[in-house]
């Protein structure tokens, strides 16, 4: 098949058209195929190659963030990231690097297994067949991949080792005097040996069996937990705090989200987060993933305060200990524990009726609001410009700095999982707090002395401390500044036993459930007592069972009572098993919820060093060499790390947190996971709409005068996405089909910086696929297929222009200016073009410089130049020096018709720098006279007129 660019008539037979671009490109990729040529050789073990031309080298370590493989392929959206490093790749392998790239596939998820609810399909079924179709587009591309390393997290052997993991994290504590994670065993040894003192005080000797249990699973990194869960009935499952979106909904499939108390298994990342935060500093990412990082990790320093009840302490934690004199009042989200306890049977006297929510009890009236806020989501309960509800729970506390007595509200705008879940409430310093307060009567006490003029609610900003003492509890605050009035605050609360000094943070645990069939298994299960057990090693992997159904109940999707009943818990002849752990044959249960898909992308990048191991997850020596410290201070992890902005959270904070772990423990030698961060802009598309709305194929659009038609219709263009929807998905397959992978490719990288987002525009990958052609043939005449190049030198403006390409192509390359550089290779072509032959000194550097961009062709320019072996290993150019410099140009300087002086200058100066120094070449022929005239001509001469 032809270019579209050009006619199907008299063609001559070698043109490089769509047509033999395709021929030779298959055959190279089979050839690479066959060869092997991508493979990366280790250090140790079965991949260590002693003789591959990289051996021993410096090494490069490229990763690209793997893709879900969904039934619907890739669109050219997809590719661009992968070309990329593709592009990087083999340059820095042709730069002489050992360089390890390679593609797995992130294979769990939910869309193959809500497609399995909906036909009945096992999920593993659509997935394979989706990665093999993920698979040949991508070697349509001719991406250069080491293919023995490639994993899929849906394999047994991979997710043996996910598991593997999950009990190096479920064996360990953070010991937050060390700083890090230790084993478990560790810290018995401390109980036992009497080092570290029980909850309870009671000596280790003395306690049972499962009460010594229930402390060490309290330590534990993964623990079981009865907790506040953001429930999905529509997908049947919880859901991370990251994987609810803004208007709280579910980010997969838009379904509501409710709070709910669930028994689950959680990550204490928030014990990492010091480290998370600060080891930011040693990452070259980009400062905008960093600051996102910071704000969801939201360290907070302050202090918690605890208000006595009659049914025990509210412990709120506060920024502001300084302005507790203005805590009015006490606030608890719905959901806290204490709630039920504080609630008596009737109002206090003097209840104001604006506090009991119209109800007969305050049992009635705390009920009624609880219900109320659990149809609601946390992005409802928090939005500011919603009018402020509460209920009175009749109880009181009191606040320890002034001994007053303050009502406790029940009020959604409080949430469970953020905080301790109740706040202590000082309207005069909170927007919020006095809003409420002026709902609900309640007093109003300023503790920061606003501006001179000031005539607004609430005060915000800092000024001196008033209507803070009480002499005779021994804290007077008035006068003071913010930090003097904290740190005093903090040191009274500690002296008196209020509270103490304390740094929380937004981020939670890491909810670490799911009530679905599609992910790994846990490697847990569960004794007499309830209590979890980690399956030894040599159980290992607990591979996921086949089911009839696949279909998590809920009953109904808007339901927040809804229970959830998993697949795997109607496998009740896998659920009850029979093991024998060293105490004997017993009976266990198996854990029925699944890992979130998370979990096999928190380490893949390792699997990758390592791939055919079955020892160990990576074999350490070639951890050290792939990524390993570059020395004292580095943090280590990948080379370079690409793709998308919106991982920025979830994956790669969940990354960065299962590393530290295995650090801690010793299991490998870098701290982070990733040392550069590069992300990738995105290829959007125009879509087309006729009058009545509908999308047209936006192939099928021509423009007129600035106005879009379909036909004869008009129609309106918008800008976005690409998507089936929207008719205006073009893939890559159809680029490969019409112009070549090499085209695609090459238009890809031209189309603008790749951190930056950037419109698809069909019509101009024409001008690609013209490069190649021109390229094609400088070195081979279209009619024979004879190879045309001269070994006869280049003339010296063509080898200088060839000195520089090579200098900005490679500067370009190694900056990930591809853009850049394939403009300077266009510069070079053209200029060949104008010669009457290419001569061979400029035709080599030019396919090897063109090799990472479109890598087929460049292989079959490099064969017809004589070359047997692949151009994969061949020296990257490297410019001449001497030709960099700028050559220079003398100029004869006439005064008055006579030659009186010679000047030589850069030959790219400047009209004005030439006359600058030819007028002082000739300054004592001049007399100190102002010259009539200067006339420079370019390059020739310049005639002075005194």
């Amino acid at each position: 098949m032809t270019s579209a660019a050009e006619p199907t008539a008299e063609i001559p037979p070698f043109r490089y058209t769509a047509g033999l671009a395709g021929e030779l490109e298959l055959r190279w990729q089979d050839r690479w195929r066959r060869e092997q040529t991508f493979r990366a050789p280790n250090p140790a073990g079965p991949l260590a190659e002693p003789d591959h031309p990289r051996a021993g080298a410096e090494k490069l370590y490229v990763l690209d963030m793997f893709p879900y493989p969904s039934g619907s392929g890739l669109h050219v959206g997809h590719p661009l990231g992968y070309i990329g490093t593709d592009v990087f790749a083999r340059f820095q392998r042709m730069a002489g690097r050992n360089v390890l790239h390679t593609m797995g596939f992130d294979a769990f998820g939910l869309p193959a297994e809500q497609y399995a609810v909906q036909t009945g399909t096992h999920p593993r079924v659509t997935t394979e067949a989706n990665i093999a179709r993920y698979r040949a587009q991508l070697s349509r591309l001719g991406l250069g991949y080491d293919q023995r390393r490639s994993v899929a997290t849906m394999d047994p052997d991979y997710y043996r080792w996910t598991q593997w993991i999950f009990l190096q994290i479920f064996n360990s504590w953070y010991d937050p005097d060390a700083g890090r994670a230790r084993p478990v065993a560790e810290l018995i040894g401390e109980f036992a040996a009497g080092a570290r003192e029980t909850p309870d005080g009671r000596p280790w000797d003395e306690l049972d069996p499962v009460e010594r249990r229930r402390i060490v699973d309290g330590y534990r990194l993964a623990y079981v937990s009865e907790a506040p869960v953001n429930w999905c009935p529509g997908l049947g499952t919880v859901l991370a705090n990251e994987e609810v979106t803004a208007d709280g909904r579910s980010e997969r499939g838009n379904f509501p989200v409710f709070k709910r108390n669930l028994r689950q298994w959680m990550m204490r990342i928030t014990a990492y987060g010091d480290r998370l935060l600060a080891d930011l500093d040693a990452l070259d990412w980009p400062e905008a993933i960093k600051l996102m990082q910071r704000n969801w990790i939201g360290r907070s320093v302050g202090a918690h305060i605890d208000f006595p009840t009659d049914a025990g302490a509210v412990r709120v934690f506060t920024t502001r200990p300084d302005t507790a004199f203005g805590a009015t009042y006490l606030v608890l989200a719905p959901e806290h524990e204490l709630v039920d306890r504080l609630t008596p049977a009737d109002w206090p006297a003097g209840t104001r009726p604006a506090w009991t929510g119209g109800h007969g009890t305050p049992t009635e009236a705390v009920a009624g609001y609880r219900a109320a806020a659990a149809a609601k989501s946390d992005v409802e309960r928090q939005a500011d410009a919603r009018e402020k509800t509460g209920v009175f729970t009749g109880a009181y506390a009191t606040n320890p700095v002034n001994g007053e007595r303050i009502p406790i509200f029940v009020a959604d705008y409080v949430l469970a999982g953020y905080g301790t879940g109740a706040i202590m409430a000082v309207p005069g310093q909170d927007e919020r707090d006095w809003e409420f307060a002026e709902v609900f009567e309640l007093p109003i006490v300023r503790t920061v002395q606003p501006p001179e003029g000031f005539a607004g609610t609430a005060y915000t900003g800092e000024g001196p401390a008033v209507n803070s003492a009480a002499p005779e509890r021994g804290l007077v605050l008035d006068g003071l500044g913010v930090t003097e009035a904290k740190a005093r605050t903090i040191a009274w609360l500690e002296e008196a036993g209020h509270g103490h000094g304390a740094v929380t943070y937004r981020l939670r645990d890491w909810l670490f459930s799911r009530q679905r069939y599609w992910g790994e298994p846990f490697p847990v299960v569960y004794d007499e007592t309830g209590l979890p057990v980690a399956l030894p090693e040599s159980m290992l992997p607990v591979e996921l069972p086949d089911v009839d159904d696949f279909s998590p109940r809920t009953y109904d999707p808007e339901d927040a009572d809804s229970q959830p009943e998993t697949p795997l818990s109607r496998r009740k002849d896998w659920v009850e098993v029979e093991l024998d752990l060293g105490d004997g044959p017993k009976t266990y249960t198996r854990e029925t919820n699944t890992m979130p898909q998370w979990a096999g992308s928190c380490w893949y990048e390792m699997r990758y060093l390592d791939p055919t191991n079955t020892e160990t997850f990576v074999d350490p020596a070639n951890e050290r060499y792939w990524m390993g410290p570059r020395g004292e201070g580095d943090c280590g992890g990948t080379d370079l790390y690409v793709g998308g902005v919106e991982h920025a959270v979830l994956h790669l904070l969940y990354a960065r947190f299962w590393q530290k772990i295995l650090y801690d423990l010793g299991h490998v030698s870098s701290f982070e996971p990733y040392r550069r961060l590069f992300n990738q802009g995105y290829i959007q598309a125009y879509a087309y709409t006729d009058p009545r709305g509908a999308y047209v194929p936006a192939e099928e659009v021509v423009e007129v005068d600035g106005r879009y038609f379909h036909g004869e219709i008009e129609v309106r263009r918008e800008y976005g996405k690409m998507g089936k929807s929207l008719r205006n998905v073009v893939t890559p397959d159809e680029m490969c089909e019409r112009y070549g992978a090499d085209t695609f490719r090459v238009y890809e990288m031209s189309m603008g910086p790749l951190e930056v987002s950037r419109p698809w525009e069909t019509r101009a990958v024409v001008g690609s696929h013209r490069f190649l052609q021109r390229v094609w043939r400088a070195v081979v005449d279209e009619r024979t297929g004879d190879c045309t190049v001269l070994d006869t030198p280049a003339d010296e403006p063509t080898r200088r222009l060839l000195a520089r390409t090579i200098d900005g192509v490679r500067t370009d390359l190694a900056g990930l200016r591809f853009n850049t550089a394939i403009a300077k290779l266009i510069e070079l072509t053209n200029a060949l073009t104008r010669l009457p032959a290419t001569p061979r000194e400029v035709a080599e550097p030019l396919v090897l410089m063109l090799a990472p961009f479109a890598p087929h062709i460049a292989e079959e320019l490099w064969q017809r130049l004589g070359h047997a072996e692949s151009l994969t290993f061949a020296d990257f150019p490297v410019a001449d020096p001497a030709l960099l410099a700028a050559p220079t140009v003398t100029y004869p300087v006439q005064v008055n018709g006579k030659v009186r002086g010679r000047v030589e200058v850069p030959a790219d100066a400047a009209e004005e720098t030439v006359r600058g120094a030819a007028l002082a070449a000739v300054a004592e022929q001049l007399g100190g006279r102002e010259p009539r005239k200067v006339i420079v001509v370019p390059g020739r001469m310049v005639s002075v007129v005194a």
